[in-house]
């Protein structure tokens, strides 16, 4: 096979990948929304007081990175119909929660004063220091890990293994509940993310019937 067939046949298989140039905007959008947005309403809950903060959940917390990583790039080199429904679910949230942070720039007060100098602490403050307490609710790290469990549980390739199914709900209940024991995000922010993307799982997980998915590559057959 020559080398532009090669080339031809990768691009084919793996154009779906362009997806990810979205993770720019995002980017961009994250940076200057963190660095611009003022909260004119402050997000707070009763149940945020009854929650005690708990450091060692900065694992999990941060272990939400790994889970997105993990799940995109199997998901990207493995099926494109998982891939794009993925990436429509994170993407779109993601797109979507901006546009409710520019409308109702929201923020929070519930972050405690550290002054312990162990590993978690430190971990914790650097989280502080770069993420400002705005722009939390819905939480996109909420959105996302429901985004990503959502995929592995819908993906044709993975319904038989339940453990992994077993897992990833593990994973992405212990990134939920890290929001809220580190105090980055309060309760209702995480029932906000829930609804969300209850919505965006209405949309992309439950198409119409008899209504094939835009993003399913359509089938050329010839007859001889």
């Amino acid at each position: 096979m020559s080398k532009r067939n090669v080339v031809k046949n990768l691009w084919s298989r793996y154009n779906h990948l362009l997806i990810l140039l979205y993770y720019g905007v995002i980017g961009l959008l994250y940076h200057t929304f963190n660095k611009y947005i003022v909260p004119k309403y402050y997000v707070h809950s009763f149940l945020d007081d009854y929650i005690p903060f708990i450091k060692v959940f900065v694992i999990p917390y941060l272990f939400w990175y790994l889970y997105i990583a993990i799940a995109v790039t199997y998901f990207g080199l493995t099926s494109r119909e998982d891939f794009i429904k993925l990436m429509l679910f994170m993407f779109g949230g993601m797109t979507i929660c901006f546009f409710i942070y520019f409308i109702l720039p929201n923020g929070q007060k519930l972050r405690p004063v550290i002054t312990e100098q162990d590993f978690l602490s430190r971990l914790i403050k650097g989280i502080y220091s770069i993420d400002r307490p705005t722009n939390v609710s819905p939480s996109m790290h909420v959105l996302d890990a429901i985004a990503v469990h959502l995929a592995v549980i819908k993906s044709k390739k993975l319904q038989n293994r339940k453990w992994i199914h077993y897992i990833s709900l593990v994973c992405a209940i212990l990134i939920s509940l890290s929001t809220v024991f580190i105090k980055q995000h309060s309760v209702e922010d995480v029932i906000y993310a829930m609804l969300l993307s209850y919505a965006l799982y209405r949309v992309i997980y439950k198409p119409q019937r008899n209504r094939k998915p835009y993003f399913e590559k359509e089938s050329v057959y010839t007859s001889g």
